[in-house]
């Protein structure tokens, strides 16, 4: 199991930054974090580490490869319970990053449906989310198996963040080949459920898993949270099962490379230490 971390590790720094940055700390695999459709002045001025998904991708290749870098998965977190808009991260911005991830020879989308933000999601019984969820990802999945890549569904939201979330988002979309899941150990537990048991009962469908590890003074906002974007913490000392989700995965069929999503290097370098003391390189 190969250990590689998230593109965000300096704020108001570009791309090529971050990849320098992971790369000098003894990182080989890195991931495409933060994305976006066209432009973006954050990116064009230098103070955004955000890729376009409407670019070049063996420009984005290149960029990794000249840091000794492996892109491993592109990240395409979305708001898949409220209505369509231009200004939410949807199915037309996944199914972009699904080309971009052709192109780049990448074999992993990361998506959510993320929480609700507007007064309408909130109001969604679980089988109307369920089935607008299922519907923005239609296309997307379908694009996927066409292109050769697997769309992964993340814990980070109130689907996801369970085990018969999870199963029923599947299972509405037909359980396709295309579809499998990325394991957050921290956004699952801060959902209340138990990473390990997440682990073992779709241990043979995830694909990629992201590291975090949150304190335990956090118990009390299990279930009211979806997700965070980073552990502040090193893993092995709060409240989750690190090890525990490790001992399952470590000989699952399709878990090559995971992502530690850690902020702080002293707390990075700690957490990828503790990982390579459980067997990871």
């Amino acid at each position: 199991m190969k250990v590689g971390c998230f593109a965000l590790i300096d704020p108001f720094s570009t791309l090529d930054h971050q990849l320098e940055r992971i790369a000098g700390m003894g990182f080989k695999y890195a991931d495409v974090t933060d994305s976006h459709p066209g432009s973006s002045l954050g990116r064009d001025y230098g103070f955004a580490a955000t890729a376009s998904l409407d670019g070049n991708p063996l420009d984005l290749k290149r960029m990794f490869d000249k840091h000794g870098l492996t892109a491993t998965t592109v990240c395409a977190h979305a708001t898949l319970l409220d209505p369509v808009s231009p200004s939410r991260f949807g199915t037309h911005e996944i199914s972009k990053a699904i080309m971009l991830a052709a192109g780049m020879g990448v074999p992993h989308v990361i998506t959510t449906e993320g929480h609700p933000q507007t007064e309408w999601a909130d109001e969604l019984s679980f089988d109307e989310q369920v089935l607008v969820v299922a519907e923005k990802l239609y296309e997307p999945v379908r694009l996927a198996a066409d292109m050769g890549v697997k769309v992964l569904l993340e814990p980070h939201g109130p689907l996801t963040d369970t085990k018969e979330g999870l199963h029923a988002l599947m299972d509405a979309l037909g359980n396709p080949e295309s579809l499998k899941i990325n394991l957050d150990t921290g956004n699952s537990w801060l959902g209340g459920s138990d990473p390990v048991e997440l682990a073992e009962e779709f241990k043979e469908d995830i694909y990629h898993v992201h590291w975090k590890d949150l304190p335990e003074d956090m118990e009390s906002q299990r279930g009211t949270m979806w997700g965070t974007g980073m552990g502040l913490i090193p893993l092995g000392t709060g409240a989750i099962d690190v090890a525990g989700v490790y001992d399952v995965l470590k000989d699952a069929p399709h878990v090559e490379y995971t992502t530690l999503e850690v902020a702080g290097d002293e707390a990075m370098q700690q957490s990828y230490e503790y990982l390579k003391s459980l067997g990871a390189e």
